[in-house]
């Protein structure tokens, strides 16, 4: 049983011997195990997608004619608290990566450490703002160290699993877009190709990205590492190589990022790019014989607090009007894609994975609600942090969710004041929405910026003022990444200073315990959960849904304790949730559903108005 085993054993490491991939600058494309290669790839991104459906999603690219998947790696994912990792679940890339093998994928990996993505803070974790000295992306120790210590990681869970060694990666992208960032620092570049090169050895394919301009390259590459560019239908595709070849005169024609779509921001329009022109220019780009990923081809979903921001920030579904939708489902996209890979790497099969079942249409009432600052024992089971001004939310251990900051207001400021009088606050500096809270009422929402001003009229007996901040997403793209949260200046109170703050870290990361109680005509304009529970139908295995939340306003939703994510349908464009099935219980299980409302829900007087809908297709614009 040995001798079989080892040699087993022998034979596996012969066969990955024999494996190369590599770059014939001589013929102009990429060498796999020797002979010419050219991929047709598509963009998925592992932390965007439940693993239970990785291998449908997986599958249905193979069967579009695709040979290989490009995904970014996510810092924030994989180390949430500085010094504790996490490559399990979800968060499993080795796992994922030897599920595209299984599906008979390569994979480009674009491993960071910023990968923009529209993902918050551009895959950076959020303790790394704590430090506000410190300079993203650049050869600053103090940026260098914690990639250091993260790359440490994450690359040798990848080496093992490079094309050469038997695995699937053929090739790993440095950094991302660096030419769109404004330090332009080689050093920090060097730094990181000899890290790289440190962990997954000399002869993997190292390359970057950037835009199709001579200017971005000028920044974003080094001679040692393969440049490529990105562009979207449109125009001869050869002028846009025009800028890659001045830097790579000899070698494949690669586009990282074709845009089959592209993302939605709140208070914007849902993205649609026409299926006819995404086929007709990716025919273009491989008549060149130019090897191409296309982004996305499934989006997924922003879940959670993960979404990014840019002037805005954007939706929680990430569909970005891609061939597969954010369900993994098969679109007209889909098929007319299939029709022209198939004319270079044809026959394909016939058969295509079907799309996934979905509920019938249903409605549940939320029959009890709880005000947050009567869960705060809950939401917040440490307590307070006492401080003489506001800390950032960073400076509280906190990435993400909510902080609730109290000042206390001072008797004299209110000595020459009478009932009615108008008092003036004003913030400095807030990241990113603030709901303000007088004695238990809403009177105001602020949204972040410099020098944001409050009125209310006085009536005595006050003590407390609250400000519940939002972190509503870390800015992905441009000189700002790495933003900060929370009351990031001070408050001035009728011109004064305020002092003596306490702060509330509210993540939201549990539900559980909350003390709702049942629903009789609850306050309608005050930051609030509300619960309701449901049974699905008896004898069937729980599929997708949509939550439709008609007279809801903005907040995050929660099933079975899992945080779908930000609704915000009075802004839109995207009206539905998208409800994966694993995170529905069977019959005869209850299912519960916890909504946190920020502004005002329908539950006045008619009790019959506070409910949700569960409907069977996606409302994103």
């Amino acid at each position: 049983m040995f001798q079989i085993a080892l040699l087993l054993a022998l034979v596996g490491l012969a066969a990955a011997a024999d494996r190369s991939f590599t770059i014939d600058y001589k013929n102009d494309c990429f060498l796999k195990d020797g002979k010419p290669f050219r991929y047709i790839s598509g963009g998925i991104h592992y932390f965007r997608v439940p693993r239970p459906y990785w291998q449908d999603r997986l599958k249905k690219i193979r069967a579009a004619g695709l040979n290989a998947v490009q995904t970014y790696v996510a810092w924030n994912v994989h180390e949430p608290v500085q010094g504790q990792f996490n490559f399990e679940g979800d968060a499993d890339l080795a796992a994922f990566l030897k599920a595209a093998q299984d599906a008979d994928l390569l994979v480009i990996l674009r491993a960071g450490p910023y990968i923009c993505a529209e993902w918050e803070s551009g895959g950076f974790p959020g303790w790394l703002s704590k430090d506000p000295s410190i300079r993203f992306r650049s050869s600053d120790p103090k940026y260098l160290g914690p990639v250091d210590s993260y790359m440490a990681k994450l690359l040798p869970i990848v080496k093992p699993l490079l094309y050469e060694n038997g695995g699937p990666v053929i090739s790993v992208q440095v950094e991302n877009e660096y030419g769109s960032f404004p330090a332009c620092d080689k050093e920090y570049l060097q730094h990181l190709e000899d890290l790289f090169r440190k962990y997954l050895g000399p002869s993997v394919v190292l390359f970057t990205t950037d835009g199709d301009s001579i200017s971005l390259l000028k920044c974003g590459t080094l001679p040692s590492l393969y440049s490529t560019v990105d562009f979207g239908p449109g125009g001869d595709p050869m002028s846009h190589f025009l800028s890659m070849r001045a830097y790579e005169p000899h070698g494949p024609l690669v586009n990282s990022e074709y845009y089959a779509g592209w993302l939605d921001h709140w208070g914007g329009h849902h993205a649609h790019v026409d299926a006819s022109t995404v086929a007709q220019y990716l025919d273009e780009i491989l008549k060149l014989n130019a090897s191409v990923n296309m982004y996305m081809f499934e989006g997924g979903t922003n879940f959670g607090f993960m979404n990014g921001a840019t002037a805005s920030s954007d939706v929680t579904s990430y569909d970005y009007d891609a061939p597969l939708t954010e369900a993994g489902n098969i679109t007209p996209k889909y098929q007319q894609i299939r029709e022209v890979v198939g004319k270079y790497n044809g026959p394909l099969s016939p058969l295509i994975p079907s799309s996934a079942p979905v509920y019938d249409p249903f409605d549940i009432m939320l029959t009890q609600s709880a005000y947050i600052l009567d869960a705060l024992s809950v939401l917040a089971p440490s307590g307070p942090t006492n401080s003489t001004y506001p800390l950032r939310m960073e400076q509280l251990n906190q990435s993400y969710g909510f902080v609730l900051y109290r000042g206390v207001t001072h008797e004299s400021l209110l000595r020459d004041k009478k009932v009615g009088d108008e008092i003036v606050v004003q913030l400095t500096y807030l990241k990113d929405r603030a709901t303000v809270l007088l004695h238990r009422e809403n009177i105001v929402t602020v949204q972040g910026s410099i020098d944001k001003t409050v009125s209310f009229d006085v009536y005595f007996g006050h003590k407390t003022l609250d400000f519940l901040v939002e972190n509503t997403g870390r800015i992905n793209y441009g000189s700002r990444v790495g933003d900060p949260k929370g009351i990031v200046g001070n408050v001035t109170y009728e011109m004064r200073t305020m002092t003596n703050w306490q702060m509330w870290s509210i993540p939201l990361n549990n539900v559980t315990g909350i003390p709702f109680q049942n629903l009789t005509a609850p306050t309608m304009e005050v930051p609030s959960f509300f619960r309701g529970t449901f049974q699905l139908p008896a004898n069937v295995p729980p599929p997708d849904t949509y939550l439709k939340l008609d007279g809801w306003n903005k907040g995050q939703a929660f099933i079975n304790g899992f945080n779908l994510g930000r609704y915000w349908p009075v802004m839109g464009p995207q009206v539905t949730l998208y409800v994966p099935g694993i995170h529905l219980l069977p019959h005869p299980q209850q299912n519960e559903l916890i909504l946190f409302e920020l502004i005002k829900s329908p539950c006045g007087s008619d009790l019959n108005s506070c409910k949700v809908s569960f409907v069977d297709q996606p409302i994103l614009g």
